[in-house]
């Protein structure tokens, strides 16, 4: 097949050929059109190069090689197209070296790179001496096919290679790059030569067809096409941090997240860590320097120069790097050497980005790509879960080719102009054989055409005309000054005006954002490229730096467009929570929970989750699903509205369509509103739902939000909202210049940004005025009219298919209109779990100018997590709530006056209501003032009062009333807007006025109270209603179905506050030194508080189990200072009763040495070994233990006891023929290494006392066990009799963690983070929370602040918080308390001031109210201990040796 040079290296280098290079190379050595599809690492790259080479090869060795460009290799990156040239340039030196070997004549192939970064002298080279094979860029290009030397050196190539396709296929580049390969063809055609042949290279692209077509153009048969399919095996895991994910990433989890990356860094020999924004990279890389040393880590984006990007490339591929962070720079197929590992920090919001940058890693062919996705939010989670799915599936992103956009259609026109005179229907016919413009019109062609040749617009007379045309002869002729503007200015990609950063001697280091340029000066320190620059000075478009090694510095920003998530990715989501909704809820009985542990194993198995991931994920789910009712998905749109703290209300669209159909949607809401309301909203849109923030006066049925838009009218509103937002002012600047209307260059300089956006203006005004006009000229309906102007289409159309989906939103509507789509109505009293990420969302997503700190919804306190449970609670509001906000709103009535007041605000008081609240006596008097009187009558339930000043509007409303005594309206009193005869008016007052007392209430029952028909009372209540006084919904929890309530909107936003707050304004935080004391009574150790007896003792035990601690201080130290006068004989009567066990809870393999008194034991009650034993997560379980690091004697008799079950002393030593001490000593290796138990403790007592080594040297033939051989008998501690067994199918685990967190709650009172650090074998606290967020929601714990100085959540029980409180007030009396440091209650480190003391039996900690402090042996001899000092030389624990053993622990004394 090739060439015997090219054969022979090939074989040499790789052996055989991979299946795409084996079905590519026939059809490219035959010449024709070939599209290579295949994921990374497969070898396409070499499969479209060699045969091209091979062809070379063949020609230099006959002798027939020319001097000209014979392939030109297009690459959508700078970057890639130096890595390709050097990737080239190595097989070529290969070929040169064996074809001396060999005996073969050596080929004279030359290769060369033309892209923007190539220096000037290398550009000229390139003409002298053309090389053979060209890489460049697609603006290269475009800049060579405008000049005369690079037409002259392209008139005889014979194949164009186009890398990643799929980079550009979807965007403007791609229709700019198939214009000019349509124009590289004319020109090699128009010299006799025959057409270039077309191979393309892609990754992943589905449908593969679009990728075919575009690289072929229109009216041409597709390519052949070779596709290796997207599915590959990798390597995939989705990392989530220890804590619970919410809607924002913690500081917190922020450096456990750059822990984890540096550790996976430094499994690996080379990472590349892939992040969203250039500020990201930036950030994560410093930290990640800290970590790894700065040296090891690498910043590489797109605002970095070439040398920088270059140098880190070159770096990392030769190993000098550990890792590089990065952002798409190096997505595309850059070699940066063997990757062994991606991380992906955020979810990339697509497929197809996520495969192409996991499979950056593993890039040999026979390599398993490795990534590792770190979600930020808990959205973040569902999005990579769907990701991983969709992988695993075979599923990927679709793409489509812009249609003729016309921007670059001018841009080309020009530059095929530049290089000769055109005729008009050669030009258009030219035009059409590019398949983005293949359905191109003649008319849209002629408008470019006009436009160029008579100038933008006629207000500007014929200034930027660009063409000479000829109206006759139907010729197009470019102007002097067009082709320089076509070179200079040419190019699809928008500038975006970022300032370059500069060191003195010249050197561009990279660029940053203009506004962060501005907004900095002289003498600040950023970070660049993981280096630290101070600003010397600032001037136009350049900020010129000096190195700060070691300067903090500040992370820079760049402005840009948030991405969006593609629309299959966005499906992906909506089907994921669909089915784990379904499995969660479907089929189960009402009572039953969700089915969250069989839920949580098929995540696991199906999307790379691990345990913890799965299960959060699936509580998300459940926590959404039973707040709202449904789950949103592409089947299922939600409407929640909630209040805020300014009495505001939020409306969420939950609509998991992707952020540029919610975009649409939010924007075409926001111009429904400001027409209907003239009011203009606050809004945002991300990828999952749509936030509009309402005022007092946006009071309307929540339904009425899914009929205020139709799709047969969205595209009109969408129009006439694009162009009073700032996307319309940004893309017709964009198009402008790509349409060489504004010039990037001019006079050999570049135009400041400033002047580009002001020329923007101008040319704006010029054609279309009415956009840039006074809106109040116009009216507030008035619907703009929008040119017929090329550029002014062009500009509306990016808008609604770039910045929105116009056409996505349309079809939503359509099956919303047909039913495909279900709607739902929610109010709720707090937001639901899928409304925390919306709320604070970035900036990128508001639809609006507000500022952050002006956004209205920042002004709602959302929770950071909600357990599925629990959320069923959240729908209704609480009726002691209602109850308590309706008699707070009742005014309290002294005297005639305040009922007078009462009666002007309510119009009619019934006489029933007016006797039961006992106005009686001071109606009397207000009648006898005639400023009163009573209304009776036909229609009218018994009588009503009413004053003076609404007479005639109670008249109007009881018109057949009778007023006893009579009463006049009095004559300098209004009746408000009453006009006679308005009764509609009348009434809407009447219930006005009763809303605002009433609280929820259905107008039926309104009706009947007021004796007023109840169509009557619905009509006031929608007038009012648009009033924005009242709002209807749900609100009691005990409402009928269908029935629906109306209340006063203050009284409601009362209500949903007093619901949301619950018991957690029940206290005032707690400052650390209090809850110390609070600590010391809940635990007993001071006296009057200390346990008593026996049964005394066994609550102690209850309160302390699964706490290990040193075995040598139970007894000395523990126990003593919780029972009074305690008695070793009530422990042994509760162990060998059977209610009390002791042992260690953490196994180990062996007792690590000699076993001493410091080893770690609990005491519990026997029925809840259960629990204590079984491992509270996965990560803390070990596995069965073997018996290989325990001693020969030990194995002896653990082996005994397995046999023979529990064994008395005696028993033992004769079944293992060991002597009375080896047999103590193996004993007591055993409980240490929390293997055995034994019935009583005495047994350990025995083994506590002098040793057995020390035993048996006094006594070669019987050791004096006296205590050993009265112990009982001893056991197996892990039998499956004691809960050691694996639990039965279908166990919940969240058994055991529930009850773990009920344990804590005994052992504390109150419970969070830093408090549960002390347990050695506590759950982690992510799955303690969501229990005790159910128990709270229970009522059987309460949450809150409840301590100062800790953040995160904070839990109690009711009678801690009631224990607390009393302590809180109690005086201090100068109580000491003296305790070991092996107590639980030491505590110095971590929730009091000073440094940590060791939990050893050497030393003692002592507390005086609370306070550790400084003390001497005998606490006696110091009146008044000092406070611990934290500084210089009194630098010192709360701790001092141990007097020795003492008979009671935990002495107190009083000073």
């Amino acid at each position: 097949m090739f060439h015997p040079l090219v054969d022979a290296w090939f074989t040499r280098r790789f052996g055989a050929a991979t299946p795409v290079q084996a079905r590519a190379w026939p059809t490219i050595q035959r010449g024709e059109n070939c599209l290579i599809a295949a994921p990374t690492g497969s070898g396409k790259t070499l499969a479209a190069f060699l045969a091209c080479l091979d062809r070379l090869v063949r020609a230099s060795d006959e002798g027939r090689l020319p001097d000209r460009i014979e392939v030109v290799y297009v690459s959508p990156l700078k970057a890639l197209s130096n890595d390709v040239q050097k990737n080239l340039d190595e097989p070529i030196a290969e070929l040169t070296a064996l074809a001396g070997e060999l005996g073969l004549a050596r080929p004279s192939v030359r290769t060369a790179v033309r892209t923007g970064d190539t220096p000037e002298q290398d550009r000229r080279k390139l003409f002298k001496k053309p090389p053979h094979v060209l890489v460049t860029t697609p603006e290269s290009l475009f800049i060579l096919l405008g000049s005369a030397s690079g037409r002259r050196a392209l008139g005889g190539v014979r194949t164009v290679i186009v890398d990643e396709i799929h980079a550009v296929a979807s965007d403007k580049r791609g229709a700019h790059l198939a214009l000019s390969i349509e124009r590289l063809e004319e020109l090699v055609t128009s010299g006799g030569e025959p057409r270039p042949q077309r191979v393309g290279l892609s990754a992943t692209m589905r449908p593969i067809e679009v990728a075919a077509r575009m690289l072929v153009g229109a009216g041409r048969p597709l390519p052949e096409i070779v596709d290796a399919g997207v599915r590959r095996d990798l390597d995939l895991a989705i990392e989530v941090p220890r804590d619970e994910l919410g809607a924002v990433c913690t500081i917190e989890q922020w450096e456990e997240l750059y822990d984890r990356v540096a550790d996976m860094c430094r499994a690996h020999k080379s990472t590349l860590v892939f992040v969203n924004t250039r500020r990201l990279v930036e950030r994560v890389a410093l930290h990640l320097g800290e970590r790894l040393g700065e040296e090891a880590v690498a910043a590489h984006h797109g605002s970095l120069s070439r040398s920088r990007r270059l140098a880190a490339e070159r770096r990392l591929k030769a190993g000098e790097l550990k890792v590089v962070v990065a952002t798409a720079s190096l997505e595309l197929g850059i070699d940066v050497g063997a990757v062994e590992l991606v991380c992906l920090v955020g979810s990339p919001r697509s497929i197809a980005t996520a495969l192409q940058r996991i499979g950056r890693s593993g890039h040999a062919l026979a390599a398993t790509p490795k990534g590792r996705m770190f979600p930020l939010t808990r959205d973040q989670l569902v999005e990579c879960a769907a990701i991983v799915r969709s992988a695993r599936r075979g599923e990927i992103d679709r793409i489509a080719m812009r249609d003729a956009p016309l921007d670059v259609l001018a841009q080309q026109i020009v530059a095929a102009c530049a290089s000769g005179e055109r005729g008009e229907d050669e030009l258009f016919e030219l035009v059409r054989r590019a398949a983005p413009y293949e359905n191109l019109t003649r008319a849209a062609f002629d408008d470019v055409v006009q436009m160029l040749a008579e100038g933008v617009s006629a207000r500007r007379g014929r200034a930027g005309a660009l063409l000479f045309r000829d109206g006759v002869g139907q010729r197009l002729k470019a102007r002097r000054g067009a082709s320089i503007a076509a070179l200079t200015s040419g190019g699809a990609i928008p500038d975006n005006g970022n300032y370059d950063v500069v060191l003195a001697d010249g050197m561009k280091v990279g660029s940053v954002d203009e506004d962060f340029a501005i907004d900095s000066s002289a003498g600040d320190v950023f970070l660049l490229g993981s280096t630290s620059w101070r600003i010397r000075r600032i001037e136009a478009g350049k900020v010129w730096v000096e190195d700060a090694p070691g300067a903090p510095p500040t992370v820079p920003f760049w402005f840009g467009e948030g991405p969006a998530r593609t629309r299959e990715l966005s499906a992906e989501v909506g089907l994921l929570r669909e089915e784990v909704a379904r499995r969660l809820f479907d089929g189960r009985e009402p009572a039953e929970p969700a089915r969250l542990w069989p839920t949580a194993e098929w995540l696991e198995e199906t999307c790379a989750l691990d345990r913890a991931g799965a299960v959060l994920l699936c509580e998300y789910v459940a926590a959404a699903r039973s707040a709202l009712g449904e789950m949103p998905s592409q089947h299922v749109v939600v409407a929640e509205r909630f209040f805020d703290e300014a009495g505001g209300m939020q409306l969420i669209l939950h609509a998991p369509f992707g952020a540029r159909i919610n975009r649409a949607w939010g924007l075409a809401l926001r111009k429904r509103f400001c027409r209907s309301f003239d009011f203009e909203l606050q809004a945002a849109a991300t990828d999952d739902g749509v936030l509009l923030s309402l005022g007092a006066q946006h009071s309307f049925p929540l339904e009425v939000i899914f009929e205020m838009l139709r799709p047969e009218g969205v595209v009109g509103v969408l129009e006439q909202a694009a162009l009073q937002a700032p996307m319309f002012g940004t893309r017709f600047r964009w198009n402008a210049t790509r349409a060489l209307q504004i010039l990037r260059f001019s006079g050999g300089r570049k135009v400041p940004a400033p002047l580009v956006r002001m020329r923007s203006d101008d040319l704006i005004a010029a054609v279309f005025p009415a956009q840039l006009g006074c809106q109040d000229n116009h009216g507030r309906e008035a619907i703009l009219e929008i040119p017929d102007h090329p550029l002014v289409r062009e500009t509306m159309r990016d808008c609604l298919t770039e910045v929105m989906d116009a056409q996505g939103l349309t079809e939503v509507l359509e099956r919303i209109k047909r039913g495909e789509i279900q709607i739902v109505s929610r109010e709720t009293a707090e937001p639901s779990v899928l409304s925390h990420e919306i709320l604070n969302a970035n900036p990128y997503a508001f639809l609006d100018d507000a500022p952050l700190e002006e956004r209205r919804a920042r002004a709602v306190a959302v929770r950071r997590g909600l357990p599925a449970e629990i959320a069923d609670r959240i729908g209704g509001l609480d009726p002691e709530a209602i109850e308590a906000i309706v008699a707070e709103a009742r005014p309290v009535v002294r005297d005639e006056d305040e009922l007078h007041d009462l009666l002007l605000d309510l119009t009619a008081l019934p006489e029933e209501d007016a006797s039961a609240l006992g106005y009686d006596r001071l109606l009397d008097v207000l009648v006898r003032a005639r400023r009163v009187a009573k209304l009776s009558g036909p229609g009218i339930t018994g009588a009503l009062w009413v004053a003076a000043e609404r007479r005639d509007r109670a008249a109007a409303i009881w018109p057949a009333g009778a007023f006893t005594p009579a009463l006049s309206q009095p004559a300098k009193v209004s009746a408000g807007e009453l006009v006679e005869g308005e009764r509609e008016t009348a009434i809407a007052g009447l219930v006005r006025g009763w809303l605002a007392l009433v609280g929820p209430i259905q107008a039926a029952m309104l009706a009947e109270r007021l004796s007023i028909e109840i169509s009557d009372i619905e009509i006031a209540l929608a007038r009012v209603e648009a009033d924005g006084v009242v709002l209807r919904g749900r609100f009691s929890p005990d409402l009928e179905p269908g029935a629906i309530e109306w209340c006063d909107r203050r009284l409601l936003a009362r209500i949903h506050r007093r619901t949301v707050d619950g018991l957690r304004r029940a206290i005032e935080p707690a400052t650390p030194v209090e809850l110390m004391r609070f600590l010391l009574a809940w635990q007993g150790v001071i006296p009057g508080q200390r346990a008593h007896g026996a049964a005394g003792l066994a609550r102690v035990v209850e309160q302390l189990q699964g706490f290990e601690i040193a075995a040598g201080a139970w007894e000395s130290e523990i126990l003593p200072a919780r029972v009074e006068a305690y008695e070793p004989s009530w422990l042994d009567l509760l162990c060998l009763s059977g209610e009390v066990a002791w042992g260690r809870l953490s196994p180990r393999a062996s007792a690590g040495g000699a076993p001493t008194r410091a080893a770690p034991i609990t005491l519990a009650l026997r029925r809840d070994l259960a629990w204590l034993l079984a491992e509270p997560s996965e990560a803390a379980a070990q596995g069965p233990l073997g018996d290989e690091g325990l001693s020969l004697p030990a194995r002896r008799v653990l082996a005994t006891l397995g046999a023979a079950g529990a064994s008395f002393f005696e028993d033992i030593v004769r079944a293992t023929g060991l002597a009375r001490p080896e047999v103590e000593e193996a004993l007591w290796e055993l409980v240490s290494a929390g293997r055995i138990t034994g019935d009583g403790f005495a047994g350990l007592r025995g083994l506590l006392g002098p040793s057995a080594r020390a035993r048996a040297r006094s006594s070669t033939k019987h050791s004096r066990g006296a205590p050993v051989l009265a112990a009982g008998r001893w056991a197996l501690f892990r039998a499956p009799v004691l809960g050691d067994a694996p639990p039965a199918d279908g166990a919940d685990p969240a058994a055991t963690i529930e009850a773990h967190a009920r344990q804590l709650l005994r052992r504390w009172g109150i419970v969070f983070r830093e408090l549960v650090t002390r347990e050695s074998r506590a759950p982690a606290w992510r799955d303690l929370v969501r229990v005790y967020r159910r128990l709270e929601m229970r009522g059987e714990v309460r949450g809150g602040r409840l301590v100062a100085s800790f953040v995160g959540e904070q839990f109690a029980l009711p009678e801690a918080l009631e224990s607390l409180r009393a302590i809180r007030k109690a005086p201090l009396r100068g109580e000491v308390v003296r305790l070991s440091a092996c107590d639980p209650l030491n505590l110095v480190g971590t929730i009091l001031p000073g440094e940590r003391v060791p939990s050893t039996l050497s030393h003692v900690v002592t507390y005086r109210d609370g306070m550790p402090i400084e003390e001497p042996i005998e606490a006696e001899r110091v009146p008044h201990p000092q406070p611990l000092s934290l500084s210089g030389e009194g630098r010192r624990r709360a701790v001092h040796p141990s007097p020795g053993r003492r008979g009671e622990g935990g002495e107190v004394v009083r000073s």
